[in-house]
């Protein structure tokens, strides 16, 4: 057996947390919907009200988005203090990232219409 490089040995432990916190949220998520469905008393009654409150939902995601967007250039700016040649990874994961969010959020008002 070969010895691990450097580079994944110090990577595994940020990865296994990472995994731990998508499966906490999946967990968490799951969770949350079959309580729910429970109080609910059903999924069709569940889909309703979901659908009543997705304004409530669009509001709750724009004051993360808001925070998300107050909090990044403190963000950037410390990461181009730490690594100045990351500027091109920090352009290529906004542009990422706003993209996902548009995608998104188009995708809930299609869904909506």
């Amino acid at each position: 057996m070969t010895p691990l490089n450097p580079d994944v040995r110090a990577m595994r432990r940020p990865l296994l947390l990472l995994l731990g916190i998508l499966v906490l949220l999946f967990f968490a998520a799951l969770v949350a919907n079959l309580l729910g469905i429970y109080l609910c008393a059903g999924i069709a009654d569940w889909q309703q009200w979901l659908k009543d409150h997705s304004v409530h939902f669009f509001v709750w995601r724009l004051c993360l988005y808001a925070s998300l967007l107050a909090v990044w250039p403190w963000a950037r700016r410390r990461r181009l203090q730490r690594e100045p040649r990351s500027a091109r990874e920090l352009r290529t994961l906004e542009v990422l990232s706003v993209g996902a969010i548009v995608c998104s959020e188009a995708s809930q008002w299609l869904r909506v219409v």
